[in-house]
């Protein structure tokens, strides 16, 4: 082919040449340079399954006050925060009706009773009844099967559910929660807590 030939081709095709050579450098411009860049993300941006909780401890320990622990840790872990147990603390209610494996919520109130805070278990003087005295009320989060018991319309097997559904925020969770029915609700709204 001659070179004169070669210049006539290409005059014939220099629009469609021009075009494929546009084409091709577009084509490799736009692979070049849209790669995408590594993007990095805060850490504060992270969504982290640890949730922090606020729990108050108060009574025989020997920091109270109001700490932030994770979500799913124990009461004894919240003993251990406020510095663990005073020696002034009563080890026998302690030991009796204390669940130190019992998981914390938020807002949860933990109180750890002084010796002489509470009485033991069972009928003395100054109408103690199963560890409550009559005008004492009982800590639906803490009480034990039979202080639960002890209350009007609660039986063992109640008294077992109300167990199992702690922890609860207020006294209305009975009743919310179907535990107990509104009969026996009212009999002990007076006489129960939560804390």
């Amino acid at each position: 082919m001659s070179r004169e030939n070669l210049i006539e081709t290409i005059n014939k095709f220099k629009i469609p040449i021009a075009l494929s050579l546009v084409g091709a450098v577009l084509i490799l411009g736009g692979v070049v340079f849209t790669k995408s860049p590594e993007v990095s993300y805060p850490k504060e941006s992270i969504v982290s399954k640890e949730k922090n909780i606020n729990v108050d401890i108060s009574g025989a320990v020997i920091n109270p006050g109001v700490y932030k622990l994770k979500e799913g840790q124990l009461i004894e872990n919240a003993i251990q925060e406020a510095g663990g147990f005073s020696i002034a603390s009563n080890k026998d209610y302690i030991s009796k009706n204390l669940n130190l494996a019992q998981k914390l919520s938020d807002g949860m109130k933990i109180y750890v009773p002084f010796e002489g805070d509470f009485a033991a278990a069972g009928i003395g003087q100054g109408g103690v009844v199963a560890g409550i005295s009559a005008n004492q009320q009982v800590n639906i989060n803490m009480a034990s099967q039979s202080e639960l018991e002890a209350l009007p319309g609660i039986g063992p097997v109640t008294a077992a559910k109300i167990i199992s559904g702690r922890p609860y925020q207020k006294t209305d969770d009975l009743l919310n929660q179907k535990i107990v029915s509104k009969a026996v609700f009212e009999k002990i709204k007076s006489s129960i807590i939560v804390f």
